[in-house]
């Protein structure tokens, strides 16, 4: 279900209220531009015309030296337009900077090439689900190089960086749905790192916090090994269908003989996924390059389980 109006000719869709009063600002100085370019140009041109040389022996006639009228005319024109500028934009970045103390908190986690969004119970989402008509504060990190986090819809962008917490906040009105893009380029799969925003009605958002909150004890562990690895993003990277991504694929390696990046062999059994998990360069597959990120501290023993699970389910 898509929300708000269709975009402009210069402007995506408005997805909050904020976005249309960025769109009014950026409206103001378009055409206030195209205004005096158009004024300035034109006043050249006649000019150019009108007072051109007709014969070779003719002298230019002489210049005014002062006129206060004009003067004052092209001086406070354009102050007088700089402080409404000013003003509106002012306005409009206190609302975009000021989080109200209502907002639903969510944590966001980047990296090559995925987001993470993190909940107050704990569930962890590739995609960013918010209740419709309440604020939402956004607590972002970076585990690996500087993303930035945008959607064209809510007019929101905001870099994540590593080593520090940017946050930025937004109140969708109308469910529906929203692209996010990552708009920092960050390595190969830049284009790859996508997302959408998922706007609930409250009874409906509460409801799908509740079931997912809860899958690692409903679904079987297969199941919910791979409703992790999508959460955490690790399809980015690992295909489950014997594609070759920037990792190797999951589909037949559970069991196998590994050759890594040393020379050795391992077997892909419980213990060396578990290793991969926590600390992938501590066993490298030959052919490809140390780019994972550890996941220490962001994933439990149950969710290992289950993806280990996953894994093995991927090789019967």
């Amino acid at each position: 279900m898509l929300a708000q109006a269709a975009g402009s000719f210069w402007m995506p869709r408005q997805g909050t209220a904020l976005a249309g009063e960025v769109d009014s600002i950026f409206d103001f100085i378009l055409w206030l531009s195209l205004f005096f370019f158009t004024l300035i140009v034109g006043l050249m041109i006649v000019f150019i015309v009108r007072y051109r040389q007709r014969r070779r022996d003719e002298l230019p006639e002489t210049s005014p030296s002062h006129n206060t009228a004009l003067e004052l005319t092209w001086t406070l024109v354009p102050v007088a337009l700089v402080v409404v500028i000013f003003t509106v934009g002012f306005r409009g970045y206190l609302r975009l900077t000021v989080t109200p103390t209502d907002s639903y908190e969510v944590l966001v986690t980047a990296q090559k090439w995925n987001w993470q969004f993190t909940y107050p119970n704990g569930y962890s989402d590739p995609e960013l689900h918010v209740p419709a008509g309440k604020p939402v504060r956004l607590v972002m990190s970076s585990q690996d190089v500087i993303h930035s986090f945008f959607v064209p819809d809510f007019r929101v962008k905001r870099d994540v960086v590593p080593g520090r917490y940017s946050k930025v906040w937004f109140e969708a009105d109308e469910p529906g749905e929203h692209a996010i893009l990552c708009a920092e380029f960050c390595g190969t799969g830049h284009s790859d790192m996508l997302s959408k925003v998922i706007v609930q009605p409250q009874a409906e958002f509460d409801a799908w916090l509740d079931n997912a909150g809860g899958f690692l004890d409903k679904l079987p562990p297969a199941e919910a090994g791979e409703r992790v690895t999508r959460s955490l993003g690790c399809n980015v990277c690992h295909s489950s269908d014997g594609r070759r991504l920037a990792g190797p694929t999951y589909k037949g390696l559970f069991g196998h003989e590994v050759k890594l990046r040393d020379g050795s062999t391992v077997i892909a059994d419980e213990d060396y996924i578990r290793n991969s998990i926590l600390d992938p360069q501590g066993q490298v597959v030959e052919g490809f390059d140390p780019v994972m990120p550890t996941f220490q501290g962001r994933i439990n023993d149950k969710e290992i389980t289950v993806i280990i699970a996953y894994i093995k389910s991927l090789s019967e």
